[in-house]
């Protein structure tokens, strides 16, 4: 299968967003693959044995995706945007549902370079940087998205920057800073448990 272009996948979901149902069947061949690769690379994250598996984290997505109709679609960047946002949501949720949430509980608090290795509480880790993320969209809501659509969508400055609506440099200064603010809020709150 040939990778589709960025207009026609744009031009899909407008459709879609315009209640042509068929642009649905026709756009979700064209996106499996990039779905499949983001799952892919949340759930390399997860400890081994994850009872929530890449396809089932795909489909979940899709269902969610599925009864978003009242999203108007702007572009590719901002429905692969959207597809992240919800896959963190759906990790979360599922950690949060395995009892790591609790504060004060087994949630394991550690430093954002750790989360991006594999650690063997996964779990926890998702849970520490999304409580993190949500207390640095409580002080700058861009910053937390930045960090969101590259760190959880993948997507690159030139995406980032199109969703956003800024300019590249603005996601650039944006990421820096929000990496070193969510460092230093993660060995915080370590050091606050020691």
């Amino acid at each position: 299968m040939t990778i589709p272009s960025t207009q026609e996948v744009t031009a899909m979901l407008v459709a879609w967003s315009d209640g042509d149902k068929s642009a649905l069947e026709r756009l979700i061949p064209l996106v499996h693959d990039e779905l499949h690769r983001l799952a892919h690379r949340y759930m390399n994250g997860e400890r081994p044995g994850h009872m929530l598996q890449t396809t089932a984290l795909v489909n979940e997505a899709y269902l969610r995706l599925v009864d978003s109709s009242h999203v108007r679609w702007q572009n590719r960047a901002h429905f692969f945007a959207v597809s992240a946002q919800l896959m963190r949501r759906i990790l979360v949720d599922f950690a949060r549902s395995r009892n790591y949430l609790k504060r004060g509980g087994d949630a394991v608090q550690v430093s954002l370079d750790k989360v991006l290795a594999i650690s063997p509480e996964p779990d926890a880790d998702l849970v520490a940087l999304d409580q993190a993320l949500n207390a640095l969209a409580a002080i700058d809501e861009r910053k937390s998205r930045v960090v969101e659509l590259r760190f959880f969508g993948g997507l690159n400055i030139e995406e980032t920057a199109e969703v956003l609506k800024v300019s590249p440099d603005t996601v650039m200064r944006d990421w820096r800073l929000a990496k070193v603010w969510l460092l230093r809020e993660l060995s915080a709150e370590k050091q606050d448990e020691a």
